[in-house]
């Protein structure tokens, strides 16, 4: 198993945790992929337009971790498929060990 430390698609931010992650929009469905290099890519089934697969990634995000959708905040890559979300009010503690572990 890898530590978190030694990944860089977690990590600890004063405001909570940020996860790096590789979008692929327009997919047949939404799904965790796992990781990708230096990313946790996720297949998101909404297209790119007007901030859709955006908005669905948060949605996502905020069923599968249990945390409310206004704790979850893009921070980078609003419009690439490389974002940095930001995961409010939250320690790298508090994430299921599924995911510390592929991060």
């Amino acid at each position: 198993m890898v530590e978190v430390s030694q990944r860089k698609c977690l990590g600890s931010h004063r405001e909570g945790v940020w996860m790096r992650l590789r979008v692929q929009p327009n997919a047949r469905r939404d799904e965790w992929v796992g990781p990708q290099g230096d990313c946790i890519k996720i297949r998101i089934a909404a297209p790119p337009v007007d901030a859709a697969a955006n908005q669905r990634l948060l949605s996502f995000l905020s069923k599968r971790l249990r945390r409310s959708k206004s704790t979850l905040q893009i921070t980078r890559g609003h419009t690439s498929r490389e974002k940095t979300v930001l995961l409010k009010g939250c320690r790298l503690s508090d994430l299921p060990e599924s995911l510390r572990s592929q991060g």
